[in-house]
This record gives structure tokens, C-alpha cells and sequence, in this order.
């Protein structure tokens, strides 16, 4: 808004003016209200405006249009003022922004200059940890082959040092025969057998051949110690197999004494079977030889004369015989009873043929005594 405007003058009229009369009784109030009733008449209330400036222009029957323009145009200036805050405000943040932005960028550029950096310390640090872990593989390898170096060198000079000792007690072994032999050597002449280191040689040689000898002597016992363990060894082994043969030889002979005495029951029962089968063969002899005396009993009162002699006959034969002559006897008695059964027939046939004419007559003559008395007597037929 333009800021060379001029406002226009108000109008001092009469009734826009405030007026407060009887200003002579305002009275400070220092009393109960209960003691000052009666003398409410007398005080002269002031009138309390609570409402604002602008509210009183613009409620005001008598206020100016101009005035309300030049309200609205201070509201609008006021607005005005706000909104060039508000944009300098937001240009200010918009630079602000600005230079956010570029410090991102920056950073952001920075940060991947130290990412590229850091990846190719990171490569070259595992470069060096794959040379610095191949260096110890290899220092490794070494460290082993010479620890293994080390334990073999120990083992060695532990045998050196055992075979060192070995030898310094040989030597103080055999100190003493040195001793020996030099006191001998300086005890002997000087011309004895020689010279002095001609004898010394000479035992030396004798020496040499008697160790031999035992070496030899000890080869040969060990090799008959070695001999006799052996035949120790196959003594055992005969020994263990003797036993077993005999433990298996006891175990199949006390099967076989089982055997042989199963075998013995056995053959007691098959004996004392035999005797009561012979016994019953005894009784089925005699009941046989009784039955063929029986038959031949038979045979000579069924002798029939077709059959031959009787004394050539078998037993089947005269069995058969007996048959016919029975079945004979049988036609027989079959054809005597019918001849019986006949002959009784023709009795009773006749014995019955008397006895009817016998009635016949008899009963004629009772018919001729009762006609008199008109009694009638049939005859019966």
C-alpha cells in the first residue's frame, strides 16, 4: 500500500462525543452492603465501556464510511507486512535449504571419496592378511618339519648319550684287566718272550680270539635257547592237542557207552518181546495142533470115499470135505422135513374130512328130534 496517502479529517459531531456527568459522587466502597441500602439513591454510577475500538466503529451508528476503509486499508498493509515476512521468511529458508542441500552434496561426495578409500583399504588389508596368512601356512610347514627335525635329533642324541654311557662303563668294566696287564707287563723282564709290545700284541690277539669264541658261544646259545623255546612252543601245542584229542575221545566214548547201554535196554526189551511172542506162538501151535486133531476128528466121521484115502488128505482138503458132507446133511434134513411137513399135511387133510362128516350126521339127527317142537336147525356148510 502506498504509504504517501493521506486519511481524510474526522467529523467532530456532537453525538459521537462521550459524555460522563455528575462526576462529584464517586465513592470508594468501604462498607458492608447490608449498612449502605439506604444510601444507594444518592451514587451516581459510571458507565464501564468493554468493547474495543474497532468494535465501536464498526457498531457505531454514526461511523464513517471513509473511516472503515481506512481500517480495512491498515488490515490490508498489516496483511501486506505478514505476507513479505512470510516470503522473506521463506526465502531466507529456502537458502537455508540451499546451503543444506550443498553441504549434503559435499558430504555426500565426501563420504563416498572415504567409501571408495575405505573399500581399497579394506582389499589391500585382506591383500595382506591372505600374504600374511600364507606367510604363517608356510612358516607353519617349516616350524613342523623342524620340530620333527628336533625330535629326531633329540631321539639320536639320546642314543648317542645312552650309547656313551654304554661305552664309559665298558671302559671302567674293564679298567681293572688294563690295570692287570700293565702291572704284569712291568712286573715281566725286559727279554721275556720278546719284546714288550710283541707280548702285548700278542695277548691283544689272544683277547680278540677268546671274545670270538664267546661270540660264537653266545650266537650258538641263543640259537639253541631260540631252538628249545621252539620245541617248548610245539611241546605245548602237542600237549594242548593230546588234551583235546582225549577230551574229545572221553566225550565220545561216554557217547557211545550211552549208546551201548540204550542198545542194552533195547535189546532186553526185544528179548523178553521175543520170549512172550515165542510163548504166545507155543499156545498158537498148540491151539493149531489141537485144531488139526480137531479136523482130522471131523474128517474121519465126515468121510466122504470120493476124496481118496483119508491119511493123504491136507487139512484144506478134509476142511472141504467136512463142508460138502455138512451141506449134504443139510439137503438132507431140508428134504426130510419137507417129506414130514407133507405127510402131516395129508394126516390133518384127512382127520378133518372125518370130523365134518362126523357133524354132518350128527346134526341131521337133532333136526328130525326138535321138528316137533318148530325148532330149526340149519345145517352148517
Amino acid at each position: 500500500m502506498d504509504s504517501s496517502l493521506t486519511l481524510p479529517a474526522l467529523n467532530t459531531d456532537a453525538d459521537l462525543k462521550l459524555k460522563v456527568e455528575n462526576r462529584k459522587k464517586n465513592v470508594f466502597v468501604t462498607q458492608l452492603e447490608e449498612h449502605r441500602e439506604q444510601k444507594d439513591e444518592h451514587i451516581t454510577h459510571i458507565p464501564v465501556i468493554t468493547q474495543g475500538s474497532s468494535g465501536l466503529l464498526e457498531t457505531g451508528v454514526n461511523t464513517l464510511q471513509a473511516t472503515l476503509v481506512l481500517k480495512k486499508r491498515v488490515e490490508v498493509e498489516q496483511m501486506d507486512t505478514q505476507l513479505m515476512e512470510k516470503r522473506q521468511q521463506v526465502h531466507d529458508s529456502m537458502e537455508i535449504l540451499r546451503e543444506r542441500r550443498a553441504q549434503l552434496q559435499q558430504r555426500q561426495t565426501e563420504t563416498k571419496q572415504r567409501a571408495a578409500e575405505f573399500e581399497k583399504f579394506v582389499e589391500e588389508n585382506e591383500l595382506k592378511r591372505r600374504r600374511a596368512l600364507k606367510k604363517f601356512q608356510t612358516e607353519r610347514q617349516q616350524n613342523e618339519q623342524k620340530e620333527k627335525q628336533k625330535a629326531e635329533l633329540c631321539a639320536l642324541l639320546q642314543d648317542l648319550q645312552a650309547r656313551r654311557l654304554y661305552l664309559k662303563e665298558r671302559v671302567n668294566k674293564y679298567k681293572i684287566f688294563e690295570d692287570f696287564l700293565m702291572k704284569t707287563l712291568d712286573l715281566l723282564p725286559d727279554n721275556y718272550l720278546g719284546y714288550r709290545a710283541e707280548l702285548v700284541t700278542a695277548i691283544i690277539r689272544r683277547y680278540e680270539t677268546l671274545s670270538v669264541s664267546r661270540q660264537d658261544l653266545l650266537q650258538q646259545l641263543h640259537r639253541l635257547t631260540d631252538q628249545m623255546k621252539t620245541s617248548q612252543d610245539q611241546l605245548d601245542a602237542l600237549k594242548h592237542q593230546h588234551n583235546t584229542f582225549k577230551l574229545t575221545a572221553n566225550q565220545e566214548l561216554s557217547e557211545r557207552q550211552t549208546q551201548l547201554d540204550h542198545t542194552s535196554e533195547q535189546n532186553k526189551q526185544l528179548e523178553m518181546t521175543l520170549r512172550m511172542h515165542m510163548s504166545q506162538c507155543r499156545d498158537q501151535v498148540k491151539e493149531v495142533g489141537n485144531i488139526l486133531i480137531a479136523v482130522r476128528n471131523l474128517g474121519e466121521q465126515c468121510y466122504l470115499s470120493h476124496y481118496g484115502p483119508l491119511d493123504g488128505m491136507d487139512a484144506a482138503t478134509v476142511m472141504d470135505m467136512i463142508k460138502e458132507f455138512m451141506v449134504e446133511k443139510a439137503d438132507l434134513e431140508k428134504r426130510a422135513m419137507r417129506l414130514t411137513d407133507s405127510s402131516a399135511a395129508t394126516a390133518k387133510k384127512s382127520t378133518s374130512g372125518r370130523i365134518q362128516l362126523k357133524s354132518r350126521s350128527s346134526g341131521a339127527t337133532v333136526m328130525k328130534s326138535r321138528s316137533s317142537g318148530a325148532t330149526v336147525m340149519k345145517m352148517p356148510q
